[in-house]
């Protein structure tokens, strides 16, 4: 299986496009925080090759909503890195706004573990067909 992972220019574009639409604090990202972030699943991958991609899913997002790795948005950027990264890899994830909103608050307020996550966001998604449809 070929993976599709999120670069610091993808994060770097969304968090512009969150920030543009929800407004928030706009600043330079904390370098450091962001290069692990983005580290983590490779690494995961790399310690445990069957990793599957709810669980690689869940170690962006949970670098993103602890790590604070932006000035602001760091909740609405791990969560759009579970929909982005799940969708470029065949998957869409399907929880409704305000469970995915209360999950990863509780996870960025250190209630529910990154296997706690990678296991919600399994219950949560569905694999999309060839075109990008949900078959």
């Amino acid at each position: 299986m070929s993976i599709f992972w999120l670069t610091q220019r993808d994060i770097r574009h969304f968090y512009a496009e969150l920030l543009s639409e929800h407004g928030g604090l706009a600043g330079a990202p904390n370098e450091g925080a962001l290069d692990s972030t983005l580290a983590r699943p490779h690494n995961l991958l790399a310690y445990e090759p069957e990793s599957s991609l709810a669980r690689l899913a869940a170690s962006y997002a949970f670098g993103f909503a602890r790590n604070h790795c932006f000035p602001d948005g760091n909740k609405r950027i791990a969560l759009t890195a579970i929909g982005v990264f799940l969708y470029v890899n065949g998957k869409e994830l399907i929880a409704s706004e305000t469970d995915a909103a209360l999950t990863i608050e509780s996870v960025a307020g250190g209630e529910t573990s990154e296997e706690e996550l990678a296991a919600w966001i399994e219950g949560n998604s569905r694999l999309l067909d060839d075109a990008g449809q949900v078959p």
